[in-house]
């Protein structure tokens, strides 16, 4: 985040807060792992099934601490901030394990502490390292993130480009009814309550209608306006964009005053306490994205996912800590963006859903020109909810996926009870991303590939004779945790 969208008292906060931190580190090395995601892109099943691999002795060959016999132990502890609430572990893995349903989705931040006792691979960093370090798991809504950019914005420009986006595509549909009572409302028009409440309750409407389930688009700032929380209701939530007169200015008592300072107010009250508190702490960052959902969805869908990874990317301070740095200012050095859900694919596509997605990334990063260092691209599932099979059809071997539909889950005209498992073509995703994007960049009316979005339930967990349930099996967790922290446990 550049320094210009901080002030001064800000940047001394940060800077306070991130010694304190640094100096309980000296006694007790601690990263905090930022977790994040687009919609739906399951962050609370990723955090649920790290923490019962770590404690559970799972299954985790590339991630080198665990494979080479060096950790010791594991447990959760108390996290270090008593004002945010606990990441309720044990109750989402009981959803997951038990209940076998998926846990509720972020709408909060979060956080939990799990802390590893390790033999340094060094023998010199033995005779001096505490052999020791603690994960301080920072859970948080993706929708808050991509709140950051409108710090660097003042108000009418974030009117103009929300208006601007609003007409294109399948938005213009979705936003009629904002946009008629936006243009025929005037903004220098005195003040009013009633006016103000229906031009936010019609633009929230337009953004949850642009997030539902059958359109899946990603750029939906201000975050709050979908997930209000406790300030639902309040000022710094009753305001929306207004079609402003170029070169005019706001008269005062006028309603475009109005949104102007409610506009700031978010900025001020909702913005700019999560930058300071949470984000600008950070060391390191996963970020989850539902890119099989977007392919699903059509070329605009896809679109609407890169622009939202380039306003994401741009928020992150990548780059190296100096000593003094990490004192000062934190910099997140390595970020990581997963595609999740790869279960929903044969193994074989694995890497075209990876080169897919780092496709993406590769363009979000030179739009906003960086270099791309300690950023990384992978494909996974953090709960692995299918298996792998064959099938014979037309004297082919045809390669599908098996397992349980939800409820209610549609295939083919049947309909399941949520206890049936199923055999099903999962698709394929193309082999060359380069070509689909420039399809996409052209205006070519194409057909993107068809791949399962079938929702299946969490797997059944056999127990060990002690009654011990064995761990959540999944794709590529051990690798992300590799990325993201075995450095640290070196």
């Amino acid at each position: 985040m550049p320094p210009s969208l901080t002030s001064l008292s800000d940047d001394a906060r940060i800077a306070l807060d991130n010694f304190a931190d640094r100096a309980s580190g000296l006694i007790n090395p601690t990263v905090r792992l930022g977790v994040t995601g687009l919609s739906r892109a399951g962050k609370t099943v990723f955090i649920s099934s790290l923490l019962h691999n770590l404690l559970h002795g799972g299954r985790l060959p590339l991630f080198e601490p665990v494979q080479s016999g060096r950790v010791s132990a594991v447990r959760l502890e108390q996290q270090p901030d008593d004002a945010v609430p606990r990441f309720q572990y044990e109750d989402h893995i009981r959803s997951l394990v038990k209940d076998r349903v998926w846990p509720d989705s972020t709408r909060a931040i979060s956080e939990l502490r799990i802390t590893l006792e390790y033999q340094s691979a060094s023998g010199w960093n033995r005779l001096f390292s505490p052999g020791r370090l603690s994960i301080d798991i920072v859970d948080y809504p993706g929708e808050w993130l991509l709140d950051l950019p409108l710090l660097g914005k003042d108000y009418r420009t974030f009117c103009e480009e929300t208006i601007a986006l609003a007409g294109t595509g399948i938005r213009a549909e979705l936003s009629r009814a904002w946009l008629a009572l936006t243009r025929a409302t005037d903004s220098n028009a005195p003040a009013d309550e009633m006016r103000a409440r229906d031009l936010a309750t019609a633009f929230a409407d337009y953004l949850k209608a642009c997030k539902a389930d059958e359109r899946s688009l990603s750029t939906l700032p201000p975050g709050r306006f979908l997930l209000p929380g406790d300030l639902d209701g309040s000022p710094a939530l009753t305001f929306a964009p207004l079609a402003l007169t170029p070169e005019a200015k706001p008269q005062k008592g006028s309603l475009w005053a109005m949104m102007e300072r409610r506009y700031e107010a978010y900025k001020s009250v909702v913005v700019k306490p999560f930058f300071r508190e949470h984000f600008a702490r950070l060391d390191r960052q996963i970020v989850l994205v539902d890119a099989l959902q977007a392919i699903n969805r059509g070329p605009e869908a896809v679109q609407d996912l890169e622009r939202a990874l380039t306003d994401v990317l741009a928020c992150f301070r990548s780059g190296t800590n100096s000593w003094l740095t990490s004192l000062l200012g934190r910099r997140i050095d390595r970020v990581l963006v997963a595609a999740t859900k790869a279960d929903h694919l044969h193994h074989e596509s694995h890497d075209r859903l990876d080169a897919l997605t780092r496709r993406l990334v590769d363009r979000a990063v030179q739009r906003i020109g960086v270099t791309g260092a300690g950023i990384d691209v992978m494909a996974l599932a953090s709960v692995r909810a299918t298996r792998e099979a064959t099938v014979k059809r037309d004297g082919h071997d045809l390669p599908v996926i098996v397992g349980t539909p939800m409820a209610g889950e549609t295939i083919g005209g049947e309909s399941f009870d949520g206890h049936k498992k199923t055999a099903i073509f999962p698709g394929d995703l193309p082999a060359d991303p380069e070509n689909l994007f420039e399809r996409i960049e052209s205006g070519e009316n194409i057909v993107l590939p068809d791949v399962s979005v079938v929702r299946f339930r969490p797997p059944h967990l056999e127990e060990t004779g002690g009654g011990i349930k064995l761990s959540v099996p999944h794709i590529r967790l051990d690798r992300a945790m590799q990325f993201l922290f075995g450095d640290r446990l070196a």
